[in-house]
């Protein structure tokens, strides 16, 4: 079987978020630090355009979002489980609301309060804003605080009164897929502007289940050069076969020409043939120089599929 790589960089959220996941399966994985900013030449070759962080390749499948990566990983090692007692659905569900209603607040909490207007540079700043479509001021984001206190701390009183019945974990005794979404928006703030940082010096029940979650590891990650993980797409065949999504809204078949986007943020478009999809996923082959043929994965929720003009 074919190495799982792991292109991300340390200070990622999202990528902590499957570097949990990674060590709660117990896996052995290559990691590729890609830059912070753009541009990405090592990444964008794989991914047509999508620039988020992680992505993860395996030969010349290359899948992206969290959401999708989690699930694949699920599908090919389904042991131990990121859904204990029969969590799936609920666990799915569950990650999608953490991630789209308490990752901004979060993440205005962290740079607000963790010093980020001197620790990033002003490409930094432009990238983030370009990523975003907003500007990166950390000024506003200080004169925001109250409201993103606020936003955050409502969220995490749902979270805190999950485990006031003595539960190790979100769903139970053993740690899932519900944990690792809340935890990675945590983890920021506590990389950037420490553990006891509001709202979470209140909420010592939750501070201890971020002491358990990120004692799980991160599994056997390692290194391994960017080019040398474009050799490996190039010289791999992919593995999806095509297959017709027979309830598609629109219609689309394998053969189409799509273009496929994030609904939110990074909304650099990836345009492919459809090869195969799902109510849950859609992929799509490239054919690049560097890489030859890949096959990108991506979500269905979270991103809109148009036909390529």
């Amino acid at each position: 079987m074919a190495d799982i790589i792991l292109h991300h960089y340390p200070a990622s959220p999202f990528a902590e978020k499957i570097r949990v996941g990674l060590g709660l399966k117990n896996l052995a994985w290559k990691s590729v630090v890609i830059p912070m900013v753009m541009p990405k030449p090592d990444l964008l070759p794989l991914t047509g355009g999508y620039r988020k962080t992680p992505v993860m390749q395996i030969g010349a499948d290359i899948y992206c979002d969290t959401q999708l990566i989690l699930r694949e990983l699920e599908r090919r090692h389904p042991s131990p489980t990121f859904y204990p007692d029969g969590t799936a659905g609920l666990a799915d569900a569950f990650a999608f609301w953490a991630e789209k209603f308490m990752f901004s607040p979060a993440v205005g909490v962290a740079f607000a309060l963790g010093g980020a207007d001197g620790r990033f540079d002003d490409a930094f700043k432009a990238d983030r804003a370009k990523f975003s479509g907003r500007d990166f001021d950390v000024a506003k984001m200080k004169a925001a605080l109250p409201k993103l206190l606020d936003q955050l701390r409502a969220h995490l009183a749902h979270l805190d009164a999950m485990l006031a019945d003595g539960r190790s974990f979100l769903l139970g005794d053993s740690p899932g897929l519900a944990d690792l979404a809340p935890y990675h928006c945590l983890w920021f703030i506590a990389q950037n502007a420490g553990a006891d940082a509001p709202p979470l010096k209140d909420l010592p029940r939750l501070r201890d289940w971020m002491a358990r979650v990120a004692a799980i590891g991160h599994g056997e990650p390692g290194e391994l050069d960017a080019k040398a993980a474009l050799e490996i797409a190039k010289d791999a065949t992919p593995e999806t076969k095509s297959s017709t999504d027979a309830a598609d809204p629109e219609g689309r078949r394998p053969g189409a020409m799509v273009s496929v986007v994030p609904d939110d943020t990074g909304r650099d478009p990836v345009t492919g043939e459809l090869v195969a999809s799902s109510a849950q996923e859609i992929a799509i082959r490239r054919n690049d120089p560097l890489v030859g043929e890949v096959m990108v994965h991506f979500p269905r929720a979270g991103f809109i599929v148009s036909t390529a003009k």
